[in-house]
């Protein structure tokens, strides 16, 4: 920075934040963008994350997928994916959690993460869980989870492929206080 310069403002969330659950079909491309803006996810995973969103607005309600999108002033800057898991009675799965880079760092994910919470508690949820991987690139995504709340339940050693295993977090949920 030069001399007599001002400091960069940090952008900060907007106070017009609004969270919806409805998808549109708008969403496929813009969560497309998102998962891939990330750098995180491999064109096979991107995919998936497309895939789950297609079910939804083709199945509505009837799809096992339910979808948290963030909008600031209409546009989603972030989303999450959860469903309860078949077989099960309390438990969910967090599919998917993504926020644009450009937001990445302010306080979005943590937001959606609880709102997704609060809304899998209050459908009767007590258990969530999160999945990802044990490789070094996701180390800021494990300690995001345990600054949640999560815990590390179970690591299963070279599950995606050699070296890179399935880390599986876990958060109990009550209606009353959420975790």
């Amino acid at each position: 920075m030069a001399e007599g310069e001002a400091p960069a403002a940090r952008r900060t969330l907007a106070a017009d934040l609004t969270f919806r659950d409805q998808p549109r079909a708008a969403d496929l491309a813009r969560v497309r963008e998102i998962v891939e803006a990330t750098g995180f996810f491999s064109a096979e995973e991107s995919a998936v994350a497309i895939e789950l969103l297609d079910d939804r607005l083709a199945r509505g309600e009837a799809s096992e997928y339910s979808f948290l999108f963030a909008e600031e002033g209409g546009r989603v800057l972030g989303y999450t994916c959860f469903g309860r898991i078949t077989l099960t009675r309390t438990s969910w799965d967090l599919y998917w959690i993504a926020v644009d880079p450009s937001t990445q760092g302010l306080g979005l994910g943590k937001l959606l993460l609880a709102e997704s919470e609060r809304r899998v508690a209050l459908a009767g949820g007590e258990r969530l869980y999160a999945e990802t991987s044990s490789r070094p690139q996701y180390a800021p995504t494990r300690a995001f989870y345990e600054r949640s709340g999560y815990r590390a339940g179970a690591l299963l050693e070279d599950f995606y492929a050699p070296g890179d295993g399935k880390v599986i977090f876990v958060k109990h949920l009550d209606a009353a206080g959420i975790g």
